[in-house]
């Protein structure tokens, strides 16, 4: 569902307006069924095998026990929190039972969750927590990557400030999201032998180390360790290079520093359509590359290139994953 107040429930629709002819890609929404009838024919189901059934001739929604009584199109509420978490709460659940293929998350706005007590610092950690089991033994450490405009793009660190960065990074953290974006590109993805590139922290990729020693002491020393495994990843390659060599066919997907540094160039180069997926789950996640963008949806003017490509991304990664498993 994402937030009731934003974009979530009018590019659902729009999603399923124009994806309700092709069976493949039917979906189903977790929320009030009042936020969607509105707009398109709405079915309410109270199981996912009744989607498919009625996805051509009516958007699937199966509801959940909260309301959104106090929600209003554009203007954000802290008494819409419980309905937003039970939707990511049941999402997930029927993912893990198998009763959904993947998860496709609407966006929400976090300082309101904050407000109603939620201790997560987003969306990603909390579908951990989720996934995670009771007792913590299978600790998860999700890794968000980034595809759009011809790139896949993950990040070693997410919303910190720039000034925390380098004491962030450190090589073991480097080789485990390597090691986890390189299963996930051969297991979802398709890709037999991914190859994968590092960006470097500093300018030039530190000019051996006289801007910056992170790529000789952090960056490099986890490209050796994963090449020692079997791994194909380079060096520190200069981040104003690294994108354009990707997307020339020399990576598979490029392992970015920053937060900015890796979602620049994919939403430079394909603003509406980019998608956020979480590798490291359990289960497949996608999501709009965006927020709640409450001015558009009060203006009635939010666009769902992002969500159907969040869309056609957890349809493809759920059939390779089948595949794979096979």
């Amino acid at each position: 569902m994402g937030d009731p107040a934003g974009c979530g429930p009018q590019i659902s629709c729009m999603a399923w307006q124009q994806l309700r002819h092709i069976p493949e890609m039917a979906f189903f929404v977790v929320g009030p069924p009042e936020l969607y009838n509105r707009h398109v024919p709405v079915r309410e189901i109270t199981s996912s095998k009744e989607a498919a059934a009625c996805f051509s001739n009516a958007l699937p929604v199966q509801t959940i026990g909260t309301d959104v009584d106090n929600s209003k199109t554009g203007f954000p509420s802290e008494h819409s929190a419980p309905a937003i978490l039970g939707s990511i709460d049941t999402g997930v659940s029927l993912c893990l039972n198998g009763q959904a293929a993947g998860l496709i998350t609407n966006p929400i706005n976090k300082s309101l969750l904050y407000g109603s007590g939620f201790k997560y610092p987003g969306h990603t950690e909390y579908l951990a927590a989720l996934c995670s089991s009771p007792d913590a033994s299978d600790s998860i450490e999700p890794v968000m990557l980034l595809v759009g405009g011809g790139l896949r793009v993950a990040l070693a660190t997410i919303h910190m400030p720039l000034g925390e960065v380098s004491s962030a990074l450190t090589t073991d953290l480097l080789v485990r999201i390597a090691r986890t974006v390189t299963s996930t590109l051969s297991r979802d993805f398709a890709i037999q032998s991914p190859r994968l590139a590092f960006s470097g922290l500093n300018p030039h990729a530190g000019e051996s180390g006289s801007i910056g020693k992170e790529e000789i002491t952090i960056i490099n020393p986890a490209a050796n360790t994963l090449r020692s495994e079997g791994i194909d990843i380079s060096d520190a390659r200069p981040a104003d290079t690294v994108f354009h060599e990707a997307l020339s066919g020399g990576y598979d997907a490029v392992i970015a520093m920053t937060h900015d540094q890796g979602l620049i160039p994919v939403k430079t180069l394909d603003f509406w359509g980019g998608v956020n997926t979480t590798l490291g789950l359990p289960i497949i996640r996608t999501s709009p590359d965006h927020g709640t963008a409450y001015a558009a949806a009060r203006a009635g003017t939010a666009r769902p290139d992002s969500l159907i490509a969040a869309i056609r991304l957890a349809r493809e990664m759920s059939e390779n994953r089948a595949c794979f498993n096979v």
